[in-house]
């Protein structure tokens, strides 16, 4: 119920994020994907939709694989699945999209992100400690916190700012 208020967007002066959370974030209208994404549980689907918008606004060139393929590849048909975490030798391209658990190490994965990279942390409530330590790194700016998982951006010409948004 704290997140009541947060649903649309409401409190959030730069006209990006206002944008970014109306028109990926709670964007409800049926996409032409979502009829091939069925069959998942409820949460998985939310995310899943949720990462299909991702997919389709940032048109990634790559992303590791992460178990949700079929999600990110179906809001960008030219991703292509890699098996090495971007930023790694054999990967040595930075970051343009990526998801990681709470509970999963972020340091390689931060270390390879730029202004341009969009990074998804699933499963924010099992580890809100964790979380609040993502957020306060240096190398984060603006972050989304959807509850279900976070959203991180890197863009350091903006201001610091951290969003709750009922998802």
């Amino acid at each position: 119920m704290s997140r009541i208020h947060r649903v649309w967007g409401f409190g959030i002066q730069s006209p990006a994020d206002y944008a970014f959370v109306r028109n990926v974030i709670n964007e409800h209208w049926p996409y032409y994907a979502y009829e091939e994404l069925r069959g998942d549980d409820w949460l998985t689907q939310k995310l899943g939709r949720l990462y299909f918008r991702l997919a389709n606004w940032r048109q990634p060139s790559q992303m590791r694989r992460d178990g949700y393929e079929r999600y990110w590849q179906a809001g960008c048909r030219r991703l292509q699945m890699v098996d090495a975490c971007p930023g790694q030798a054999s990967n040595p391209q930075p970051v343009e999209l990526a998801r990681q658990d709470i509970e999963d190490d972020t340091e390689e994965l931060l270390a390879a992100c730029n202004e341009h990279s969009v990074v998804v942390i699933e499963g924010l409530w099992r580890n809100r400690q964790r979380w609040h330590e993502i957020q306060q790194d240096r190398r984060v700016g603006t972050t989304f916190d959807l509850y279900y998982c976070g959203i991180l951006f890197f863009d350091k010409q903006r201001y610091k700012h951290q969003y709750i948004i009922n998802f």
